[in-house]
């Protein structure tokens, strides 16, 4: 079952956005293994960005081994603090 998750990063800027995907996908291009959609967008002065993932684990895996560190060491320019994140098992991806 594919797994969403969606994060905001309130005050969050495009160029912030842009170098923090930059760091974890290896370029703005590109889905990282088991990603099935990437969609990002400026909301309310901050960056919203949901992800689907093919399964929760594979989710689970991004970000321990990639997503959090690589945001844990500082990325030049990206986005900082937490975000705000809900997920959810999905019923049904259309691409």
């Amino acid at each position: 079952m594919a797994y969403a998750i969606i994060h905001r990063f309130p005050g969050a800027t495009k160029a912030q956005y842009e170098a923090t995907v930059t760091a974890v996908h290896g370029g703005l291009d590109v889905l990282p293994a088991g990603q099935l959609v990437h969609v990002a967008g400026e909301e309310d002065g901050g960056i919203t960005i949901v992800a689907v993932h093919d399964s929760k684990e594979s989710w689970e895996s991004f970000r321990d081994s990639t997503l959090l560190p690589t945001l844990g060491a500082g990325v030049d320019g990206g986005v900082t603090g937490p975000p705000e994140e809900r997920a959810f098992d999905t019923v049904n991806v259309l691409r």
